[in-house]
């Protein structure tokens, strides 16, 4: 029986009855049967009691309404997420096999499921963070998508994350993180002196020490937000970034910072120029709607830049773009207008949120994929 809560996503292929356990923050659950995905409503961010007994019971209730007994379950890289948790201990309790997805590879893939691409796709996934393959967190990242296998073609410079999930809910870390960066740490206690740990902080730093290193795009936002002023502690996720949105969309367009960003020899996309003027131009404190204008307008022009280059090298012009980043629509529609030519075609996420309530639905695509090799 349909739920009308669910969606319903026709998928090109067919395969075993799979069920996606998602992720941690915007939890949704997937199953799917023959040719088509339910995706239940949403669970929420699992870090309660309650969100976590509704996992279960939407888990119990999909399986009885739409009479589907899972052949395989898949979950999330991250070993500590109850989603993990959850779907390792179903598997067990039916004698099915699990898979672990990476979380990159979900947002593309769920952009893959919603319009039934089956053929190599480039994926840029910009998020907050998702476990990587080599244990970092991930969350800037330029993937070729096969299916059942990526290759991560590139990702963003990494910035460290001082006190590490700690950084996410104060922007000003990330800013000391690039001051760090760029040989400027003498300036973290200067100006943020009216942040207790900013000395604490410098000196983690500087010992590289709880400063695990990240690619994420979302971090980088912080990062600005922090070095302008805009927003020192957020206490929301996402306040900060969405803060500078609207910042952008008060100015309205601007031109591109010239040489506002590099591409190494390793393929890694490094805004330190752009970085290291919102530190130095004292007018852009003056003027913060421009300023968050071009620091948007510069990162539209390296995100095309590098996928255009990426695009043209392994010759796939099919284009999804997806996480939480996308939700800014500032970021979305500027790609959009800049890589508007005829050989790309642009996909989104349509029927779901390009957030992390579309994993289920990728975790499941990529099972259903690896299950047809």
């Amino acid at each position: 029986m349909f739920n009308r809560s669910d969606i319903i996503i026709p998928l090109a292929i067919s395969g075993p009855a799979i069920l996606a356990c998602g992720a941690w923050l915007k939890n949704t659950i997937c199953l799917t049967q023959e040719n088509k995905a339910y995706i239940s409503s949403l669970i929420g961010d699992l870090a309660t009691a309650d969100a976590r007994y509704q996992l279960d019971q939407t888990v119990q209730s999909m399986c009885k309404n739409y009479t589907i007994q899972p052949e395989l379950v898949t979950h999330d890289l991250h070993p500590d997420f109850y989603s993990t948790h959850f779907a390792q201990a179903f598997a067990e309790h039916q004698h099915i096999p699990t898979l672990a997805v990476q979380h990159h590879h979900a947002h593309i893939g769920a952009i893959c499921a919603e319009h039934q691409l089956t053929q190599p796709v480039l994926g840029l996934a910009l998020d907050g963070v998702g476990l990587g393959t080599d244990n970092t967190p991930w969350g800037g990242e330029l993937l070729k998508v096969e299916g059942a296998r990526f290759e991560r073609l590139g990702h963003l410079t990494t910035l460290a994350l001082p006190g590490g999930d700690r950084a996410a809910q104060e922007p000003w870390r990330m800013a000391a993180a690039v001051l760090a960066r760029l040989n400027r740490s003498k300036e973290i206690t200067q100006r943020f002196s009216d942040q207790f740990a900013s000395a604490i902080v410098a000196s983690m730093l500087s010992k590289n020490l709880n400063c695990p290193q990240t690619s994420s795009m979302g971090r980088l936002f912080d990062a600005a937000a922090g070095l302008l002023g805009v927003s020192l502690t957020q206490s929301h996720e996402a306040h900060a970034p969405i803060q500078l949105q609207k910042l952008a969309e008060q100015h309205g367009p601007a031109c591109a910072l010239t040489d506002g960003y590099q591409i190494t020899e390793t393929n890694n996309l490094d805004f330190s120029p752009l970085l290291m003027t919102l530190i130095d131009d004292c007018d852009l404190k003056q003027n913060l709607p421009y300023a968050a204008a071009l620091f948007h307008a510069t990162l539209i022009e390296g995100l095309a830049t590098w996928t255009e280059i990426a695009a043209e090298k392994h010759q796939v012009f099919i284009l999804a773009l997806g996480g939480g980043c996308f939700h800014n629509t500032v970021l979305r529609y500027g790609l959009v207008n800049r890589l508007n030519a005829p050989r790309f075609h642009l996909f989104f996420s349509r029927q779901l949120q390009p957030d992390d309530s579309a994993i289920a639905l990728g975790q499941a695509w990529v099972a259903l994929q690896n299950a047809c090799l």
